[in-house]
């Protein structure tokens, strides 16, 4: 653990400590929100937001994919678990299949629903106007109301997560629960010929069309129960739909019309060919060849990672799959209006080349739309859940893909750096030596170490050296770097040369804690009372740990001031948004630390009202980019 004391105006006020690794701490703060915002009655819904710089939620939106979208994140959940074995993965699992469960529960016959609301909810409304176009039913008994007009989607996205779900994990209540509702969801489907009939008797849709979305069901739910789905003749279908199952594939790569097609064709034939020994995976595995064959140009994270699943390694595919998980993190979460037609080549009305990740439009879930997009309109109010990043990195991980150098923020375990910011570089074997620098200006060589930086539009420039050792390298981001995916290349290591990529943005806010990125916050603070300034202690630390310090608010005005980095390049103090204990303050400062290269801090005032809090949250925004959170203490 590296740990530098930084002396600023005569008290101790920074402690670097090691943070949380970079990838995996970005994937589990997703998480953490999807639990905090996108389930709030079970199954997965966006949030909308009062106002673009608000985190109140006034409403929830894009009910109509619940079902579909609940699929994937089980199906992330899942992944996540078998490599992680977390118990909290474990228990978001459970409740997600519960949430899944509850959708083909509701409609009172075993049709999945595409989304349920209780009827007494203050979003009900909204959700009734949005999608009243595809059916709004009331379970009166049960006090939900929820939407019909079940497409194909919602299904492939319930199986999908369950087939997942049920090899990743071995607890038998959760196996238990998804063997049940495998086949509920599959023996509706095929006692109504494959279609899928609404309360007013019309039928949605039908898979008669689809058969190889039939043959995917049918062997998840062989898989599951063998002996119950013999009842089904899944081999007698086989046999009658197998050499069919390429044609609707053809006609999908035809054009890129309705590219989400392309995501449900992906998650079936990702559980066809896994789940199918016999002579007809063959078949399978042609129908596959024309769908990569179609979009393996694309740039698609989540495409390339089934692709990994089902083929194996390949350098090439592996190295630009996890350069687009990175490229993902440089988004923004709402859906601001995005118009490319005059940032990118442009061949007729979509881009020429496929647009890099950071740069387009907002979606629900980036991998089924269409890499050519150009604008998408939006106010910056819903926010997307970010599975569209859980899965593939989840996926990626239990699949043996991830980066064996990361680059990162030196403040906490977020993988963006900004121009002039801190940044740290993970690895093994990257210096023979461990030494830090003494001396500003920082070097560009430190035991003969060296970081060279390659940002998204091919210039180079070289990155200043705060300290090295065997596992890690603290450095400062040069300045007028672009944004997009970056190559840092570090030379005179014991390797000779070790690569790494990394996300580079405009901003990327990281606020110092005392114990690696997340806990109490590295901070001073003063009271001003009768014109006059006094420290306040926050915390009080021994060799190995510390602990905060309850602060008074009773007595004139305390300031507080975060010591972050990341934050200098922002575009206007209003774009600059704190709260504390969920109460918003104003920053009256947020840029450089004068003293310290790359080190930014905000000022902010702590209202009297927040007196007798306790221990709050800090919450920080930047330009829509929000910093690990941090606490502090209040009396």
């Amino acid at each position: 653990m590296v740990r530098a004391f930084l002396l600023l105006s005569g008290a101790i006020i920074l402690l670097l400590t090691a943070p949380a690794r970079g990838a995996e701490a970005d994937a589990l703060s997703i998480d953490a929100n999807i639990q905090a915002r996108h389930l709030p009655y079970g199954a997965i819904l966006d949030p909308i937001f009062t106002l673009t710089d608000s985190d109140i939620i006034g409403g929830y939106t894009r009910c109509g994919d619940s079902a579909l979208w609940t699929g994937h994140y089980i199906a992330a959940e899942a992944f996540r678990y078998k490599v992680t074995q977390s118990a909290e993965a474990l228990n978001n699992l459970k409740a997600a299949i519960a949430g899944l469960k509850g959708l083909d529960d509701v409609t009172g016959n075993n049709l999945l629903a595409r989304c349920m609301v209780p009827i007494n909810s203050p979003y009900a409304d909204g959700i009734r106007s949005e999608e009243a176009a595809n059916g709004i039913y009331t379970n009166s008994s049960a006090g939900w109301i929820w939407v019909g007009n079940t497409s194909r989607d919602e299904y492939c996205g319930a199986l999908f997560g369950l087939a997942v779900a049920y090899d990743m994990v071995s607890d038998a209540t959760i196996q238990s629960t998804i063997h049940d509702l495998v086949i509920r969801l599959i023996d509706f489907l095929n006692g109504h010929d494959w279609s899928v009939p609404m309360p007013d008797g019309s039928s949605s849709t039908s898979f008669l069309t689809r058969p190889d979305q039939i043959e995917t069901f049918l062997a998840i739910g062989r898989h599951i129960d063998y002996d119950h789905f013999t009842s089904l003749s899944y081999e007698a279908q086989r046999v009658l739909l197998a050499s069919t199952v390429p044609v609707p594939i053809g006609v999908d790569t035809t054009s890129d019309s309705s590219y989400f097609k392309f995501n449900l064709d992906y998650i079936d034939l990702y559980n066809l060919i896994r789940l199918e020994a016999s002579s007809a995976k063959t078949i399978y595995q042609s129908a596959y060849t024309l769908l990569r064959d179609y979009t393996g140009n694309d740039q698609n994270a989540y495409f390339n990672i089934i692709d990994l699943a089902l083929n194996g390694p390949n350098q090439a595919r592996d190295s630009q799959t996890l350069a687009l998980l990175d490229g993902w993190l440089l988004r923004l979460r709402r859906d601001f209006a995005v118009d490319l037609s005059s940032t990118v080549a442009v061949c007729g009305s979509q881009a020429c080349q496929p647009v890099p990740v950071w740069l387009r439009p907002p979606t629900d879930f980036l991998w089924q739309r269409s890499p050519y997009q150009l604008s998408v309109g939006g106010a910056g109010i819903i926010e997307s859940a970010g599975i569209d990043y859980i899965l593939p990195y989840w996926m990626a991980r239990y699949y043996g893909l991830q980066e064996s150098v990361i680059v990162q923020s030196a403040a906490a375990g977020i993988s963006v750096v900004a121009p002039q910011s801190l940044g740290s570089i993970y690895g093994s074997n990257l210096a023979a030596t461990t030494t830090q620098a003494s001396v500003q200006p920082l070097p560009v060589s430190l035991g003969g170490i060296s970081v060279t930086v390659t940002d998204s539009a091919g210039n180079t420039a070289p990155a200043s050296i705060l300290y090295i050792s065997p596992g890690q390298i603290n450095f400062l981001m040069p300045s007028g770097m672009a944004t997009g995916v970056a190559t840092f290349t570090i030379d005179g290591g014991p390797q000779s040369t070790v690569t790494a990529i990394g996300a580079v943005g405009q901003v990327a806010p990281a606020i110092f804690t005392m114990s690696g990125g997340s806990g109490i916050a590295a901070a001073t603070a003063v009271r001003v009372s009768s014109g006059l300034e006094s420290p306040v202690t926050l915390f009080n630390c021994t060799a190995s740990t510390c602990e905060a310090v309850p602060v008074d608010l009773g007595t004139g005005s305390v300031y507080l001031t975060l010591y972050a980095t990341g934050i200098r390049n922002r575009t206007s103090l209003d774009n600059v948004l704190v709260t504390v204990n969920g109460v918003s303050v104003s920053a009256l400062y947020a840029g450089a630390q004068p003293q310290f290269a790359g080190l930014d801090q905000i000022n902010i005032p702590l209202p009297s009202a927040l007196s007798g809090s306790g221990v709050v949250n800090i919450v920080l925004k930047v330009d829509q980019h929000q910093a690990n959170t941090v606490t502090v203490d209040i009396q």
